[in-house]
């Protein structure tokens, strides 16, 4: 046996600093917007000198966990961990594999007709689903006034509130990852394909008369109607925003 190969390799002092803040901030016994004690008192209270402490700084920094500000007397501040900044993130990695439009519009496919099944079946009595009734009436106004450009940028928050609607973290996290890459797509989309005014009314109605329908087949419990109506209207979708010449484009995580 080469024991070459199975060397242990033993963390060093900041990492384990690093690992005691990091957990005390995941678990919520330091909140968002809270300073740490100063580096004097920190470096008494773990027995470790300046140097250690300010690199398990460093390694929280660059998690975006803590923001220190040089020559502060008021310590580091803490951040909660952000999913934002974690779909970001997944965003670039995709970019960088080559993950195309089409890859990622599948995806959505796959991910949202699942959570109108479980909607519908419940018929919409989840806790999350006030908020998607009050994300289409939202909707609504905005057609109303003719503030066009503020429902398609709000079309994603209806997207993201219907997975939310379940109480699945998981699937609510990897949705909000798609809808912000998918976004990007289709703004750049919309400059390169600008449409009249009417052209515009004409779709964004059409759009919210489609998201009325799903939100009342939830209530109403049609379960394989609701599910079959969402297929469609992502396909739909879809045929736009993944056609060809489109479909085979780079994810760009980026430029929005």
């Amino acid at each position: 046996m080469d024991s070459g190969n199975s060397r242990i390799r033993v963390p060093k002092t900041s990492e384990l600093v690093a690992d005691q803040i990091r957990a005390q901030i995941v678990r919520g016994e330091l909140k968002e917007g809270d300073s740490l004690p100063p580096e004097g008192t920190l470096m008494a209270t773990l027995g470790i000198s300046r140097p250690t402490l300010r690199e398990a700084f460093r390694i929280l920094e660059a998690e975006n966990l803590i923001s220190v500000v040089r020559g502060s007397r008021s310590g580091a501040r803490v951040h909660q961990p952000s999913v934002e900044l974690v779909s970001r993130y997944a965003g670039y990695l995709l970019e960088a594999e080559g993950t195309t439009i089409a890859d990622l519009y599948a995806a959505r496919l796959a991910i949202e007709p699942t959570v109108v099944r479980w909607l519908a079946t419940s018929k919409g009595q989840t806790p999350g689903f006030a908020r998607l009734r009050r994300a289409l009436s939202e909707l609504e106004d905005m057609l109303k006034n003719e503030g066009y450009a503020e429902f398609v940028d709000n079309v994603s928050i209806f997207h993201q509130t219907l997975v939310e609607a379940t109480g699945n973290k998981t699937l609510s996290l990897m949705n909000r990852m798609l809808l912000n890459l998918g976004r990007h797509h289709q703004n750049d989309y919309q400059r390169r394909h600008p449409r009249t005014t009417e052209d515009k009314y004409k779709s964004l109605r059409a759009g919210f008369k489609s998201f009325e329908k799903l939100v009342t087949m939830i209530e109403a419990g049609d379960v394989e109607g609701a599910v079959a109506h969402w297929r469609l209207h992502l396909r739909n979708a879809n045929d736009t925003w993944a056609a060809r010449g489109e479909g085979e484009r780079t994810v760009d995580s980026l430029h929005g």
